[in-house]
């Protein structure tokens, strides 16, 4: 039998009409003679009645019928009897009564429920892979994945960009992550790599003279694992020539309202908000900062000098800084709760958290005793604390106070339910530091990439106060994750050189890894930007899931391993033969 109709196709109009579906069993139910099979596939759910009164033979046969059975029906499409209605079926004022029924192929015992609420642990969906897509909730999410990828397009599109391919296989260079690397077989001893991002490719295309480039492509990053991240993932990947930080965000906006407006049905507010790099991690102490709710972090170094408390006196002789957050109403936290945000501190490098509960006769604590009253009231004043609040002040280097107070506002954030999830906060990050400083390499290294342009009024300080310099970067972020970063690329050779030296880069080296994009430079090369966003995490937003991995059909784990076909894996000797190579594993057990 050949389908004539998908599953969520039939509706009153075709009441009378004969047809015939395929698809999956979802359900099936026996009730007084009669056998009722819900047909699934992507497109909807079906009721299909098997009555004896019109084929007893059919009827006997559908009583063999188990989930997951894929089945061929032909019958008459039939109004149900009033009051039987499914108001949550699009199908769901119709059934098809069936006259003869295939099966097509039998199923043996799920190993995880696929039409059920009983969701298996991820292992399992991921062995599984092929059955944990054929849930609804999944073909939801890959659908619209779908219809992301077509809106990206037709946007750009419809501005005169142009859709490119680059290389997969490239010339490995450092950007930040191990690179995937790939043996030549016909040049033994050298490799290629698969690329982090399309980055160099793309400003090549603008010295080309393509002027407005697009592509939704694949990056792979060999990095260490964390629990959100995947070593092959998408991005949209964006670059225009003559352009300024505006015209790329007006471009950005225009996406994102197209995005929402088709995918979600809502009409975003433009421009964003912009704050600086310097502003979110002082507000925030992160740079990525969720906007939705308050809680914000005020530094109170000066107010507390002098206290005798020499944990933080320590950190400020050291040019440390106290930096506060006023967990507003939470004086009744028990120790419990105390202790666990004391190790979430922690796992940020912090040394410890200091609390302080408001009371009605001022602040109380532990280490209360240390700070004479003055400095109480200041504190007390500079965090606006009132009664009943709840005060919690780290000590420390910059970089570890931000990250412990910024982690634990996100964590007070979804605990205290200050989180509107139905809001929808953009905010543009600007004016980054263009370097950083590496203390373990004792060296400076590049904030985004070695090719993000200094902002012009700072390439004086370059050469002598590097940490002073800011770039021409931005970074886009939604309810508190980065979407997208990217910048306006330097494109004069003698810019391009002194960025190499403060980074430590010679120019030996510098041609070795990047000759190819220098050596266009020299030939006529446009002032050029781009950005590119976390395509996965765009449509993982969207479909209001926290995991990637519910958007992609098949995804590693969290120990980059594909569980459903057991990639990565041996490979034979002859083809270890064939790449002119030799494994050298340390047996388990030897040191």
């Amino acid at each position: 039998m050949q389908r004539t109709h998908s599953c969520g196709e039939l509706t009153e109009k075709h009441a009378g009409k004969e047809v015939v579906l395929s698809g999956w069993v979802s359900n099936r139910r026996d009730h007084g003679g009669l056998t009722f099979v819900d047909l699934r596939d992507r497109y909807g759910i079906t009721q299909v009645i098997f009555n004896p009164k019109t084929s007893r033979s059919v009827q006997e046969k559908a009583k063999e019928l188990r989930d997951e059975f894929v089945v061929a029906v032909s019958g008459n499409v039939v109004k149900r009897p009033k009051g039987t209605e499914n108001k949550e079926l699009s199908t769901g004022a119709i059934e098809v009564q069936a006259k003869e029924l295939e099966i097509v192929s039998r199923c043996e015992p799920l190993p995880l429920e696929v039409s059920g609420k009983t969701l298996a642990n991820e292992d399992v969906r991921l062995k599984y892979r092929f059955l944990d897509l054929r849930r609804p909730e999944m073909q939801q999410n890959i659908v619209l994945r779908h219809r992301l990828g077509k809106v990206v397009r037709e946007y750009f599109y419809s501005r005169g960009f142009l859709e490119i391919e680059t290389p997969f296989l490239s010339k490995s260079t450092p950007e930040g992550a191990r690179d995937y690397l790939v043996p030549s077989r016909v040049h033994p001893g050298k490799f290629f790599a698969l690329p982090q991002s399309p980055q160099l490719f793309k400003q090549l295309l603008m010295v080309s003279g393509f002027d407005k480039y697009f592509q939704i492509v694949k990056c792979f990053r060999d990095e260490d694992l964390r629990a959100d991240r995947q070593p092959e993932f998408t991005q949209i990947d964006v670059e225009m020539s003559f352009v300024s930080e505006e015209n790329i965000f007006e471009i950005v906006e225009g996406l994102f309202k197209d995005i929402f407006k088709e995918i979600k049905g809502i009409n975003l507010k433009t421009p964003f908000p912009r704050i600086s790099y310097e502003e979110s991690m002082e507000r925030f102490g992160v740079d990525n900062p969720d906007m939705r709710f308050g809680l914000e972090l005020v530094e109170v170094t000066e107010a507390i000098k002098g206290s005798g408390f020499k944990a933080f006196s320590q950190e400020i002789e050291y040019n440390g800084i106290v930096k506060a957050l006023n967990a507003e109403k939470c004086g009744g936290f028990s120790k419990k709760e105390l202790d666990e945000l004391i190790e979430l501190a922690q796992v940020h490098r912090a040394k410890g958290l200091v609390w302080f509960k408001v009371a009605s006769g001022g602040l109380e604590g532990p280490v209360a005793k240390f700070f004479n009253e003055k400095i109480l009231k200041e504190l007390a004043s500079k965090t606006k604390a009132k009664e009943n609040d709840l005060l919690l002040l780290v000590a420390g280097k910059e970089e570890v106070v931000n990250a412990a107070l910024g982690s634990i506002r996100r964590e007070l954030g979804k605990k205290l339910g200050l989180i509107d999830d139905k809001k929808i906060s953009f905010v543009w990050i600007v004016d980054f530091p263009l370097l950083e400083f590496d203390e373990e390499e004792d060296r400076w290294q590049a904030k985004h990439h070695p090719f993000t342009s200094p902002q012009e009024k700072d390439l004086p300080l370059l050469e002598k106060e590097p940490g002073k310099v800011k770039a021409r970067a931005y970074d886009v972020v939604l309810n508190g994750v980065e979407l997208g970063g990217g910048s306006i690329r330097i494109h004069r050779g003698e810019v391009q050189e002194k960025m190499f030296a403060a980074l430590g880069i010679s120019k030996q080296e510098a041609e070795a890894k990047f000759g190819f994009l220098l050596d266009a430079f020299k030939y006529g090369a446009p002032p050029h930007g781009g950005i590119a966003f976390g395509f996965d995490r765009i449509a993982a937003m969207l479909a209001g899931t926290e995991s990637i991995r519910e958007v992609i059909a098949f995804p590693k784990n969290k120990a980059a391993v594909s569980l459903m076909d057991s990639a990565p894996s041996p490979v034979s000797e002859r083809q270890l033969k064939e790449l002119k190579l030799k494994l050298d594993l340390e047996k388990k057990g030897k040191k």
